[in-house]
């Protein structure tokens, strides 16, 4: 099977000013919340001097916000559809190996992103919003690479009850989220040392690995 992350690669709309407007979004809400933010206070701290900037480029502040998941959604999809097509033939994956194909991707998108960063932050603040909460988790599960993670859990009978499987699903999106916002959050305030920031994050990735491994088998047993 041929995956491509065409289907999650955000429109080539994009200029100077968006993106400029687009990192302070991010930055803002990662640092204040949602609830504290306005979109003319990001128009400003953007130095964009037309008032209407932020509405010229997005109608509304949740379009902002899901182009911000959206573009950082397409740059993890492109190491995730690497792994996957890695996995051969499906019917071999081991439960470790499926599972680094959640979380490695997510690790060395953050990696990419150098300290300081924000959007751990960001997305941490954008999974308890509801209005915001089902398009965040969406972005990422509606690729090639999770459709075809997907199939091969079918294949190799995992999960069988689909309660379960989202339960489970949802437990795994909470340690990845929350845990990176955490370490991010430490490497921006100097409680961990910027300098080793790529090792902080491999070494989380592989304890994010090895936790959901130990939740996973304690769910649903050895299958």
């Amino acid at each position: 099977m041929t995956l491509s992350a065409a289907a999650t690669t955000p429109p080539s709309r994009s200029s100077p000013a968006r993106d400029k407007i687009m990192a302070t979004a991010e930055r803002l809400y990662a640092e204040h919340g949602f609830a504290n933010v306005s979109v003319r206070k990001i128009g400003e701290a953007a130095g964009q001097r037309n008032k209407s900037a932020v509405q010229y480029h997005f109608t509304s502040r949740d379009e902002l916000i899901q182009a911000i998941l959206a573009r950082h959604a397409a740059a993890i999809e492109k190491h995730r559809i690497a792994m996957v097509a890695a996995l051969d033939p499906p019917g071999r994956v081991t439960r470790r190996e499926w599972i680094a194909c959640v979380i490695a991707p997510t690790i060395e998108h953050h990696i990419e992103l150098g300290t300081p960063s924000w959007y751990g932050r960001f997305l941490a603040q954008t999974v308890v919003e509801p209005s915001l909460r089902e398009y965040a988790i969406q972005a990422h599960l509606n690729t090639p690479s999770f459709r075809r993670l997907e199939e091969i859990r079918l294949l190799q009978g995992r999960y069988h009850d689909p309660e379960l499987s989202e339960r489970h699903g949802a437990m795994i999106r909470q340690l990845i989220v929350h845990m990176s916002a955490e370490l991010e959050a430490d490497l921006a305030h100097g409680r961990v040392d910027p300098a080793a920031a790529e090792r902080s994050w491999r070494r989380l990735g592989e304890n994010l690995i090895t936790a959901v491994c130990g939740l996973s088998s304690a769910l649903v047993g050895d299958r």
